[in-house]
């Protein structure tokens, strides 16, 4: 299972599914995240956190930890 986290700048890769539970995994769709969606990565921060990403034509910053609940392929 590979995950947003591990992936690299300038990928274009697809959403598999979003683990975790409740509000958390909930907030991480709200905000576009969904399984068949295509997601660029544009950024890592110099510490790694956060990534930016741009996902249905706008730009957005996740944490490591949210990274690592989406999987991707």
């Amino acid at each position: 299972m590979k995950t947003l986290r591990q992936s690299q700048i300038g990928e274009t890769v697809k959403i598999v599914k979003v683990h975790g539970e409740g509000a958390v995994k909930r907030r991480i769709m709200d905000m576009g995240i969904t399984k068949g969606t295509n997601v660029y990565i544009r950024k890592l921060a110099p510490l790694g956190d956060p990534n930016e990403v741009t996902v249905r034509g706008y730009e957005l910053s996740l944490r490591k930890a949210d990274a690592d609940m989406i999987e991707i392929e």
